[in-house]
């Protein structure tokens, strides 16, 4: 019998918290929130549903503020009286003892519920992108100021709500990475251009919202980075790994406690002509201090075991929303069981296809 002890074993975080299993459930937008923001309870029977598919729930995304909203069944983090609800569904995550963060995120130009509401979507420059049917308009610098405390804030509030932590949203073509990327930033005063005039955005919400953590006395409070390692879509070239590499670097600075690697193929997935995964390569440069997390094409608990050894954690996405039982079933042994309902689930869905 293959042993998949490496799956029970629990990780524990710079910050002291630690989780039971290095499994993550990654995060899925569940878009079934009330329209002012607000938990509604078709959330909170959703997390109730899956608080035993890992060590680590991760939750969809939750707007730090109403121009970052994508949705108008988003979760939203951007007013206190969203706290309430907020911590119904951090105790439904969190009823069997393990952890979960809440994501937090403003969308930019991905934006388009605030589009519907105020005719456009806000971004680090205005750009006719051949990708959206509207120039997004240029943040000025007093708008971001104010949503770097906007983060600041919606941080307080997931501390206030009793969740173990938050992930900063800083993949996915979301507005962090938009400043990131070269492609995306081609403002000409201190927060485009270089390297480190584009890090400036991401680096100082980090801070932010590690200083928060500080000031509310959050013990044992985990802070995460999502990042999508490299932006390469053809011409357009955002940032390759090697600046990918110097952000991490700027960000593991502070109380960082996970680096998310954020990935649309496999998790052992790397660079074009490279030889090692991105996961592996990030892992190098944070030098075992901060667990990494990675994705992709983790079906099976071997896909999960081998995927450890590129990652301390790995995140399941779509196995997770079909066995919410899957780390469950792994520290019972029960890992025949978990692979017939995972198998049972796809064939059902080729069948239909």
């Amino acid at each position: 019998m293959k042993d998949y002890e490496p799956l029970k074993q629990s990780v524990k975080f710079p910050c002291g918290a630690s989780i039971s299993n290095p499994i993550a459930m990654a995060p899925i937008a569940v878009n079934a929130s009330n329209t002012d923001g607000t938990v509604s309870q078709l959330d909170i029977e959703y997390f109730k549903r899956y608080s035993k598919v890992a060590g680590l729930i991760i939750t969809g995304a939750a707007s730090v503020n109403k121009t970052g909203r994508d949705n108008k069944h988003q979760l939203g983090v951007f007013d206190d009286f969203q706290v309430e609800g907020l911590k119904k569904l951090a105790a439904a995550a969190q009823k069997d003892g393990n952890k979960a963060v809440l994501q937090l995120q403003h969308a930019g130009r991905g934006a388009q519920y605030a589009k519907d509401i105020y005719g456009t979507a806000v971004a680090p420059s205005a750009i006719d992108f051949p990708f959206l049917d509207f120039i997004p308009r240029k943040l000025t610098e007093s708008e971001i100021l104010q949503t770097i405390k906007n983060f600041g804030d919606a941080t307080r509030r997931a501390i206030q709500a009793g969740f173990s932590g938050i992930e900063i949203q800083g993949a996915n073509h979301r507005l962090l990475q938009q400043f990131f990327s070269k492609y995306s930033n081609r403002r000409k005063d201190k927060w485009g251009g270089s390297i480190q005039n584009r890090m400036l955005f991401p680096i100082a919400v980090v801070a932010t919202i590690t200083d928060v953590v500080k000031k509310e006395n959050a013990k044992n409070f985990i802070v995460g980075y999502r990042i999508s390692p490299e932006e390469i879509h053809g011409d357009n070239i955002g940032y390759k790994i090697n600046e990918s590499l110097e952000l991490i670097k700027q960000i593991a600075k502070y109380d960082i406690d996970y680096i998310h690697i954020s990935l649309s193929t496999k998790y052992n997935s790397g660079p074009a002509n490279g030889e090692e995964s991105y996961a592996n390569i990030i892992r190098k440069k944070v030098a075992d201090k901060i667990p990494v997390i990675a994705a992709g094409g983790v079906f099976t608990p071997d896909d999960a075991l081998n995927c450890l050894s590129h990652s301390d954690i790995v995140a399941i996405g779509r196995e997770a929303l079909i066995e919410p039982n899957y780390a469950t079933k792994i520290k019972e042994g029960r890992t025949e069981s978990l692979y017939f309902s995972l198998q049972e689930t796809y064939s059902k869905h080729l069948t239909q296809k």
